[in-house]
């Protein structure tokens, strides 16, 4: 456990449900590339990993650490800025 102790960690078994994913993605806006952030949950937490998906495709990876059946702890990665994914051929 000790490789987790300068990684931001939500447990949102202790927050109402209407609260956990609006304080996890003001966790996940303030992870620089490179960095990783851990959630901790009562339930299988793939409605988070499909709006995670959907909100910011390709920025964030996704690793279960536990699998239930009481406890689910997920490690999600920012990933590195790979600058920009248009065929322009950018860097911003």
């Amino acid at each position: 456990m000790a490789e987790h102790l300068d990684k931001p960690a939500i447990d949102v078994r202790t927050l109402p449900p209407r609260e956990r994913h609006t304080r996890i993605f003001g966790i996940l806006g303030a992870l620089m590339p490179g960095k990783s952030m851990l959630v901790t949950s009562d339930h299988d937490p793939s409605p988070l990993y499909r709006q995670i998906a959907t909100t910011f495709p390709g920025q964030f990876g996704w690793d279960y650490l536990e699998q239930g059946p009481e406890v689910w702890r997920v490690e999600i990665d920012r990933l590195e800025d790979r600058g920009c994914e248009c065929c322009c051929g950018s860097d911003h």
